[in-house]
């Protein structure tokens, strides 16, 4: 039984629900293991289109457990290498992923909320990359994606002074999508994620797919790749369904094929 994760559902939306409140759902290697196996539940699951990762009220995850870290060495860091496995299975979910975050998401809470498609933070939430503080660096992909997302200089800011910045200036910089009232955040990610499930499932992974690759390809490369996927589209059902029913004026009835 998951000890670390609390899952549930509502319509078509699978919620992960980080549950360490002892620790701050700081990331042990059991939260990790727990998580991705929970990603997998709804990864699978039919009746799942889309999925929010949330915490509690006034903590999304403060980083990672440090009880478990401070005897790593070298050799054992590399050879473990579970922040490796952690984000190349959650980048391999095709389903979108929201991120609904209220308090504090620090260091690798920080990584785990950018490893999502989007995030939802509430007013009261502080991000941060504090790992210089503790004598190291972040190691599940802060550098590499705030660099992409804000900049080299603002993020030189955050990695070296190991500040922490305001819901409000993570959404000024394009680090979240939505800055809502605390208690609004998971019930608007919910709605979003409701609004997601009922589309084709297939278009939804195709749009994802395509974004995704944005940050990997030029501009000319990614155009055509987003046009061999349009183009794609027109073999399947939903498009021709999605179609006919915009001309009919009435709802579409997508089957996922």
């Amino acid at each position: 039984m998951s000890l670390n994760i609390l899952l549930s559902k509502e319509g078509g939306v699978g919620i992960v629900r980080l549950n360490r409140p002892q620790a701050s759902n700081a990331l042990s290697k059991a939260l990790l293991q727990e998580l991705l196996q929970g990603l997998a539940v709804y990864e699978m699951d039919d009746e799942i289109g889309a999925i929010i990762v949330t915490g509690s009220d006034t903590v999304f995850c403060a980083g990672a457990d440090l009880k478990e870290q401070k005897d790593l060495t070298f050799y054992s860091s590399f050879m473990s290498e579970h922040f490796r496995a952690f984000t190349e299975r959650i980048q391999a979910i095709r389903k979108p992923i929201i991120a609904a975050v209220n308090g504090y998401a620090l260091g690798g809470g920080f990584e785990l909320a950018m490893l999502c498609d989007t995030i939802f933070a509430g007013q009261s939430t502080k991000f941060g990359q504090p790992e210089i503080k503790i004598g190291t660096i972040p190691g599940a992909g802060g550098t590499q994606r705030l660099t992409k997302a804000i900049g080299k200089a603002k993020t030189m800011d955050l990695v070296l002074t190991g500040r922490m910045i305001t819901g409000e200036e993570a959404l000024e910089w394009g680090v979240v999508a939505r800055v809502l009232p605390d208690d609004q955040v998971l019930a608007v990610a919910v709605e979003a994620a409701r609004t997601i499930a009922s589309y084709s499932r297939p278009m939804v992974y195709l749009a994802k797919e395509a974004i995704n690759a944005a940050e990997e390809m030029s501009l000319s490369q990614g155009l055509m790749f987003e046009r061999r996927l349009f183009h794609s589209t027109f073999a399947l059902n939903d498009a021709k369904e999605g179609m006919e029913a915009f001309v009919q004026k009435r709802a579409p009835n997508f089957r996922h094929n």
